[in-house]
């Protein structure tokens, strides 16, 4: 019974770059005896157990065979006689298909170091072609790495699965955890320039053309350390209402970004403008964007607009500010008897608070 850190650990570990969690593969072993070790099992489709004391995963030494379309058509086997390079061989990139053992040795079978100075993505095997999310994960990984690239023969392998249709088969679920994922990155336009590069992109986001400006947009949100729902609606920002509607409910976006994307697409032409936008104006902005409730999310709204390129976003927090200041308790105080005019008395009191701002 041996047990090896393998995956991410360890190619993160050879970059130099933080390691914030370890995955395990035991070998030679059998679930009783991980039981009886005091590990606790959690694994559904294949054994997987929580070390008892640092409740970091373990999993045993697996191979698995695909017997349906998609991301769940496979069927695992695990037992003593499985070999630490058997469960190598089916993961996803060279680079991640190396381990280390408990003496500090690296197990790299199938090249992940050399790979890994050449900055290079490579599939490990033709198993690759067996999972789409693979192509998901390997658009996100270049957002993250974003000086490798994506080995000819891998990038061959991912357009014959494009062709193939195994990207049709992917649950909208995982679709949108990996573009979440990769949008987060260090630079978010590798993500969707190697999916366009395989075809994937169109089949995944017909709505979306990855060219040269929006993506430069999406990067420098994320240069800004944009949250997920800014740089959603930045990707999103030059289509129509509808068109956002319809990613959203294909993917299974989650409300937050679903709102802020729409918002973002509705206000776009007042957000150009708003350096010139008088108190009314902005004011009817704020009431249009709930803004007086959700306050935050209109921050989004604004900094959304600063990174599609727009000034005049700058001055409207203050504004905000000066409205929000406004006692809409006292001014309908002063309406008793004509409830009918305390919204347009509040507004109005807003308007005078504004004004002094712009």
């Amino acid at each position: 019974m041996r047990s090896y850190v393998v995956g991410g650990a360890v190619r993160d570990a050879l970059l130099g770059r933080p390691v914030s969690d370890h995955d395990h593969v035991v070998v030679g072993a059998t679930p009783e005896q991980m039981l009886a070790r005091g590990f606790r099992p959690v694994g559904k489709d294949f054994p997987v157990f929580l070390h008892p004391q640092t409740q970091e995963e373990y999993a045993l030494a697996r191979t698995e065979r695909k017997t349906a379309p998609g991301y769940h058509g496979f069927v695992f086997h695990t037992s003593p006689e499985v070999t630490l390079e058997d469960d190598l061989v089916r993961r996803d990139l060279t680079i991640n298909a190396m381990a280390r053992a408990e003496d500090g040795g690296i197990v790299d079978p199938y090249g992940g170091q050399q790979d890994l100075r050449d900055r290079i993505f490579r599939h490990v095997s033709d198993a690759f072609a067996e999972d789409p999310v693979r192509i998901l994960r390997v658009a996100r990984f270049a957002a993250r790495f974003p000086d490798f690239r994506v080995h000819a023969s891998t990038n061959e392998l991912m357009r014959a699965m494009v062709a193939g249709g195994e990207v049709d088969a992917l649950v909208p679920e995982r679709v949108w955890q990996e573009l979440a994922r990769g949008l987060m990155e260090e630079r978010p336009s590798r993500m969707f320039a190697v999916l366009d590069d395989c075809g994937a992109l169109a089949r995944i986001l017909p709505e979306l053309a990855a060219d040269a400006a929006l993506m430069a947009l999406v990067d420098g949100a994320a240069g800004q350390g944009a949250p997920l729902e800014v740089r959603f609606a930045v990707l999103l920002h030059a289509l129509d209402q509808p068109a956002v509607l319809e990613v959203s409910k294909r993917l299974k976006v989650p409300n937050e970004c679903r709102d802020l994307a729409q918002m973002t697409v509705r206000e776009r032409a007042t957000l150009e403008r708003a350096g010139e936008l008088d108190a009314e104006a902005a004011v009817t902005l704020f009431e249009r964007c709930d803004a007086f409730r959700k306050p935050d999310r209109f921050g989004q709204l604004l900094q959304a607009g600063a990174c599609i390129g727009f000034d005049g976003p700058a001055r409207l927090p203050p504004a905000l500010g000066a409205a929000r200041a406004v006692d809409a308790g006292a001014v309908a105080s002063r309406c008793a008897g004509d409830k009918a005019r305390i919204p347009l008395a509040v507004h109005a009191a807003r308007v005078d608070a504004v004004a002094t701002v712009l």
